[in-house]
């Protein structure tokens, strides 16, 4: 079977793959360490959370965004910051990318607690290591969902726009089946990819990203909730623009499972999250998971500590950059 590209393996190769799978995860979040900087650079993480919390009382949203980045850098060549560099002449980096601009934000935090850190630790803590840092702040003031995150990570030097959207990013169409092989190429199983799927408890997202569910002129999507539909086109209008919604009308700026009561009640905003509930593959893990807020926050800092850990540059390779917008000049 071939779904968005990727061939499965079969049958009789299938446990040589999960194993593969499971081998690299293994090797890459034992090559991470908890207090990493504690003598390199102790103030490290103090100076993220605390640079993090500014930014969130002047604006809580933007921990969605921190959480997001996160995400979208882990899921194309690995957690290594490539999401953060700057295009140059000839080279579209992946900030370009549909799936990244304009809703990817929060860049400008990031940018700060570097410059704060170079400023007590010049050329130590990695712009990787900072972004992990930062959604797992993000998830704390948002959300109250605590968690060690293992560093030591080491920053890419390439970011290419059109890796983002093959076989890396799923997009917001996707179905459950094509979500959890998408998940499975990271090294992700299907209850991680239900759970992490919660960070769309919060945060928005463009009215394009769900038109066809919409759809004004034509038949509503049946697995949405009429009176959703209908507050979802009162949003969208008037036609030729692109506003955003909240991901989660009910808690919009808390990460907290209420995403999956939405679900369950036809109110997921995109295809992607829908197909959580209609499909028998996943529906009980949703069900689960908005009945069990504690677990689901449990789970949900494990998934995020081993996301954080899928394809790290560790050692010698990559580099510490001195700005998270350029590789450095040799």
């Amino acid at each position: 079977m071939r779904r968005a590209g990727f061939q499965m393996p079969t049958c009789t190769s299938c446990f040589l793959f999960i194993m593969a799978i499971q081998a690299t995860f293994q090797v890459s979040l034992a090559s991470l360490k908890v207090g990493y900087y504690n003598h390199k650079c102790r103030s490290a993480e103090a100076i993220v959370r605390q640079t993090v919390r500014q930014a969130m009382v002047r604006n809580l949203a933007i921990g969605a965004g921190l959480v997001r980045m996160h995400f979208h850098d882990c899921f194309v060549r690995g957690c290594d910051a490539s999401v953060l560099l700057d295009s140059t002449p000839g080279n579209p980096s992946e900030k370009e990318s549909p799936a990244n601009n304009p809703s990817l934000r929060g860049f400008e935090v990031i940018d700060e607690a570097k410059s704060r850190i170079e400023s007590v630790c010049p050329s130590t803590v990695s712009c990787a290591d900072i972004l992990s840092f930062a959604a797992r702040d993000a998830a704390y003031f948002a959300g109250g969902i605590k968690y060690a995150v293992p560093a030591g990570r080491r920053d890419g030097r390439v970011s290419l726009e059109s890796e983002v959207l093959s076989n890396n990013l799923p997009p917001p169409v996707f179905n459950a089946v094509q979500l959890e092989e998408s998940f499975a190429r990271k090294g992700l199983t299907l209850d991680e990819m239900v759970t992490l799927s919660g960070a769309h408890s919060f945060g928005v997202s463009h009215c394009s990203s769900f038109a066809d569910r919409v759809n004004a002129t034509g038949p509503r999507d049946p697995t949405m909730d009429r009176r959703f539909n209908a507050f979802l086109k009162s949003k969208c209008s008037p036609a030729g623009s692109d506003p955003t919604v909240n991901l989660d009308v009910v808690t919009p700026k808390r990460l907290d499972n209420q995403y999956y009561k939405n679900l369950r009640k036809g109110r997921g905003l995109l295809t992607s999250d829908q197909t959580l509930q209609t499909s028998a593959l996943t529906a009980r893990l949703v069900a689960a998971n908005a009945e069990r807020p504690r677990a689901w926050a449990a789970n949900f800092a494990a998934a995020m500590v081993k996301m954080g850990s899928i394809e790290v540059l560790t050692g010698d390779q990559g580099e510490i950059r001195r700005t998270c917008r350029f590789v450095n000049k040799f």
